[in-house]
Order: C-alpha cells, then sequence, then structure tokens
C-alpha cells in the first residue's frame, strides 16, 4: 500500500483517481492548488505524488523545486505539447500522462512508477493464497501453483486493478495484447482455471454483461 498525494484543481478528477487509488488498497490525500500542496508536502512524507501542472497559485513545474529528492512524480496534465513532455522529465518527473486518460492507464502507470521505485509491495495475499510478483511464484495453503504464462498475466492484472470491473474485451487486450475479434470465450476459461487452482471461487466475481471483478475487503 502506498500513501499518495494528489494535486489536481478540478474536484471531479481529483475525486476520480482518490476512488480509485483507494479502490485497489492505496491511500491519498488531495490538494487543489500550489500553496496548499506545498504545505502538505512540508508536512507529510509520500510514496508519489502526481501532479497537474496548470494549478492556481503555484504551477506544477515550480512545485518540482520543492518535492524531496526520493520522492516519484507522475505529471498528469492537459499540457501536452513535446516541450512540456521534455520539461517535466528534465525536471525530474517519473512519468507524464496527458488528460484525457483512462484509469486503468493510470493505475498501471502508477503501478510501474511504485516498483520501479521500490514502494509498492511485492507480494500479493487473499485467503490462503500468496502471490509473489516479483517472483511470479503462486503459493495455495503454502503449496506452490503451476499457472501458464496467459494465466498468470490474467492473474497479475486482476491483482492490479482489484476490486475494479474488467470487460472481457479489456482482459483480452492486457492479457493477450490484441483486440476483440468477436469471440471473448477464451477469457471465461482462463477465468475459470484461475478459479479452481487459487480456491478462488467466491473471490473473482463474474460483473453482469461487462466481465470481471476480483473482489477484495477493504
Amino acid at each position: 500500500m502506498a500513501h499518495i498525494l494528489i494535486i489536481e484543481d478540478e474536484k471531479s478528477i481529483s475525486d476520480l483517481i482518490a476512488m480509485n487509488l483507494e479502490l485497489v488498497g492505496h491511500t491519498s490525500q488531495q490538494a487543489y492548488n500550489g500553496p496548499e500542496a506545498l504545505n502538505y508536502m512540508k508536512q507529510n512524507t509520500y510514496s508519489l505524488i502526481i501532479m497537474d501542472i496548470m494549478l492556481p497559485g503555484l504551477d506544477g513545474f515550480t512545485l518540482m523545486e520543492y518535492v524531496s529528492e526520493n520522492t516519484p512524480v507522475i505529471f498528469l496534465t492537459a499540457m501536452g505539447s513535446l516541450s512540456d513532455r521534455v520539461k517535466g522529465l528534465k525536471l525530474g518527473a517519473d512519468d507524464y500522462i496527458v488528460k484525457p486518460f483512462e484509469t486503468i492507464e493510470l493505475l498501471a502507470r502508477i503501478e510501474a512508477v511504485l516498483r520501479r521505485t521500490h514502494r509498492s509491495t511485492n507480494t500479493f495475499s487473499l485467503d490462503n493464497t500468496v502471490v509473489n510478483l516479483e517472483s511470479r511464484i503462486v503459493t495455495v495453503d503454502n503449496k506452490e501453483i503451476e499457472l501458464t504464462l496467459r494465466e498468470y498475466e490474467l492473474l497479475e492484472i486482476l491483482i492490479k486493478n482489484k476490486n475494479i470491473a474488467l470487460s472481457r474485451e479489456k482482459l483480452l487486450k492486457m492479457a493477450w495484447n490484441y483486440d476483440y475479434l468477436g469471440e471473448t470465450r477464451t477469457v471465461d476459461v482462463h477465468i475459470q482455471k484461475l478459479r479452481k487452482k487459487l480456491n478462488w471461487e467466491q473471490r473473482i466475481k463474474t460483473v453482469y454483461k461487462l466481465g470481471y471483478r476480483l473482489e477484495v475487503d477493504p
């Protein structure tokens, strides 16, 4: 679990990010302008900062001067020109995402930065199942379980997006890396195998007319 500072002046976007961070197990604090964000940064330590550039009071580029050297930053902004991207990265940002964005992509980028900076846990535990996300070893009741490559890829996607409903088409794209061509049965088959192997019949929920969700208690 990571504690993340969201610096975004549009409340609806900030609330959306905070809600999705909470769903996947992170905590967050929200700042809506530059001076408020600066005050939070002086008083608290964060695993990651997600920051807009165009902010009231102090802009994101200026705030970068006050970010702790060991705190990773993702710029999330409508400023999508090449010069803005280059400037943001040269100032020390770890990633740069242009609005509008997909929530799943943002969560994936967040996990990638946290993993790269060693601020995200390498294991995931649920009931009697433990998944080592670094070694890719999965155990149930302390016994190693064999998963195929696709089964593991699908499992990791469900874990990283826990409590979020994912369509079959999205799972097909993320785990198999190809677009929906009218047949998603392969997703259903792999989900059934995961449920059986991990004893997660009550954990991987079917979302009616959509897809699946890994349900994890808050």
